[in-house]
């Protein structure tokens, strides 16, 4: 065997690295005027930069400086807004409200903001529950603006819910509202106010300087959306309007509402008004119209329902000018409290015109009778007697066509002629109640006068703290004849009876005239009475009137329509002012069986219209029932 040996080859050697050569460098060197040019760039880029930023901050002269900035930044954010001042209250004249503000919601926007998010629109339409297309129309129109109303007077929860939307250009402030608790029962005496709070009607609008106040100013940052982030100073606190007290007193104003209404539907009249007086302050404790209107509801102040008939309107008074006319008669002298008129044949020729007492013939009357039977002939006759203008100098020193001072808004005057020596007829016409045109206010005036033995005193709206001195326009001892000779008109041979009460002793006169229309006399009656109780001192003088009571003749004179309302309201008034009764136990048991009669009579005559209304039905009822079922 051949072995073959293989020799192991020397191992190479690692050969070294091979070491390079590298020196360090040294710092790069730059040129130096390179090197200076850069620095002076950068200096003037500071410099550059210091300036304008200085002009911006610091300087005050500068283009659209610091103050330029200033006022730019805080014309976008910075606002006054107006603080609405409280409307004072107005109340009874026992603090019963009966006009307040309360505060509520309004929502407005800045079309040209909401314009930019009409995938809003949809959304904030339905929210305010108003049509789409109206409301994007209505910010078409206002395109170019920036306040535009969406909603006023809103419940604040309401505006509120619409606000959590958070719609760009839909804001909100606070207004007041204005609300009558009492409603319809004194909206012809305490008016109303507009939306934005300013008097419209009635005390409202003659009191709207006193009752306003003075809006204030606040000074607020908003955000880009238009929401106030903070309230920044208070430039103007608003002041508050100042409270009213009228002169009524609102337990006296519903009776009186409620019986007058009830008066006036029973009548089938068209309107009415009755006032209640205070006798020794010249103090209006209740006035009241109806129909009426609600004045938190606007939509019912209309035409003849805002009007507060008892002032503003005019009309001729009838028979309650009668005892007006007897004292100027007795003042005159040429007529005594004891003389008695001859109106026998029941006619008295007055140059064309024959004068009459409605058929009736009356024959040889007192002047207490004069006026307890409301004679034409009588009142003629004494008219005849005096001077051509005695009548009606009386009536103007009573207050009659001269305003009464309440400084209600359209407050009428009223007229009384001027007579000539050869107007008889007129003269006649002035005695019993016509060719003149007076208030229902006036005439409560005038009997006032009466009441306070011959003083008359200014009339009052608002509660006063005293009495007026007044002014002495006639002796006491004419209104106490007079006075006396209004007992008999509500005694029962008196066309008054019905206006008794059975607490207190009452004296009045009834009305009854004839309406103009267009310059000629219709069958149309306004129908009245006017009274005062106790009648010894009195304390109250009011009065019923009732427009176009239905009825022919005597069946819907002031004796039978207005007579019964007064008696209610001034036994109901006198009670509720704590006034004594006066009424003898005679008396009551008088009125009692009165009233009792008359109920009586009323529930016969009542059963007698259904019996007869029955009887036409019967007729027909019975061919119903005769004919065959189909």
């Amino acid at each position: 065997m051949i072995r073959t040996s293989y020799a192991k080859a020397p191992a190479e050697k690692p050969q070294a690295p091979k070491q390079q050569n590298t020196l360090p460098r040294g710092p790069l060197k730059v040129a130096r005027w390179r090197f200076y040019c850069v620095m002076g760039v950068m200096g003037v880029l500071v410099l550059v930069l210091i300036g304008h930023v200085a002009s911006l901050q610091v300087l005050p002269n500068a283009d659209k400086g610091f103050e330029f900035l200033q006022v730019q930044g805080e014309a976008r954010t910075l606002r006054n807004e107006i603080i609405p001042a409280y409307r004072g209250v107005i109340t009874d004249r026992n603090g019963a409200p009966l006009a307040v503000s309360t505060p509520v919601a309004t929502l407005w926007a800045n079309p040209k903001v909401l314009l930019q998010s009409p995938q809003r629109f949809a959304e904030l339409a339905q929210a305010l529950d108003i049509n789409k297309a109206d409301m994007e129309s209505r910010l078409t129109r206002y395109a170019g603006k920036e306040f535009m109303y969406l909603q006023r007077q809103m419940a604040p929860d309401a505006a509120q819910k619409i606000m959590d939307l958070d719609i760009p250009g839909v804001n909100l402030q606070t207004e007041y509202h204005r609300y009558y608790p009492a409603g319809e029962v004194v909206a012809h005496l305490v008016g109303m106010t507009d939306v934005d709070d300013r008097g419209q009607e009635g005390m409202e609008m003659a009191y709207d300087v006193w009752l306003s106040g003075e809006n204030g100013t606040k000074q607020v940052l908003k955000d880009l959306k238009g929401r106030t982030v903070k309230e920044l100073q208070l430039i103007k606190a608003a002041r508050s309007g100042q409270n009213l007290t009228l002169s009524i007193d609102l337990r006296l104003q519903y009776l009186a509402h409620r019986e007058l209404k009830k008066a006036v539907e029973d009548a089938g009249g068209i309107a009415g008004s009755l006032v209640i007086l205070d006798v020794e302050t010249g103090e209006v404790l209740a006035i009241t119209n109806y129909p009426s209107y609600n004045p938190n509801d606007r939509g019912q102040a209309k035409g003849s329902a805002i009007r507060n008939r008892a002032i503003t309107d005019v009309y001729e008074p009838g028979s309650t000018m009668k005892p007006l006319a007897v004292m100027a008669a007795l003042e005159s002298g040429k007529i005594k409290s004891t003389d008695v008129i001859d109106t026998n044949p029941g006619r008295f020729q007055v140059a064309t015109k024959t004068i009459t007492d409605d058929g009736f013939n009356y024959g040889v009357m007192d002047l207490p009778m004069v006026l307890a039977k409301s004679s034409n002939i009588a009142m003629s006759k004494i008219a005849l007697q005096l001077d051509a203008n005695t009548l009606t100098n009386m009536y103007s020193r009573l207050g009659i066509g001269h305003q009464t001072g309440t400084y209600f808004p359209g407050e009428s005057s009223g007229r009384v002629p001027t007579l000539k020596i050869g107007q008889l007829i007129e003269r006649c016409n002035v005695a019993f109640g016509y060719a003149m045109n007076l208030t229902v206010l006036q005439v409560v005036q005038a009997y006032s006068v009466i009441a306070n033995g011959g003083i008359k005193r200014p009339i009052s709206l608002t509660k006063i703290d005293a009495a007026p001195a007044g002014e002495k326009v006639i002796d006491k001892k004419y209104t106490d004849d007079v006075k006396t000779m209004l007992l008999r008109v509500v005694s029962a041979e008196g066309t008054g009876k019905r206006a008794r009460t059975i607490s207190y002793t009452v004296a009045g006169k009834t009305g009854t005239a004839f309406k103009s229309i267009a310059g000629h006399y219709t069958n149309k009656q306004i129908s009245s009475f006017v009274g005062m109780a106790p009648v010894e001192n009195p304390r109250i003088v009011a009065m019923v009137v009732i427009d176009e009571p239905q009825g022919v003749g005597t069946a819907a004179n002031g004796g039978i329509v207005a007579a019964p309302a007064f008696s209610k309201v001034a036994e109901d008034a006198l009670r509720m002012l704590q006034v004594p009764p006066d009424a003898t136990l005679e008396q009551v048991e008088e009125v009692k069986a009165f009233a009792a009669k008359s109920a009586k009579q009323a529930a016969d005559k009542a059963a007698k219209i259904k019996a007869q209304q029955d009887a036409a039905a019967l007729p027909v009822i019975q061919q119903q029932e005769a004919m065959p079922i189909q």
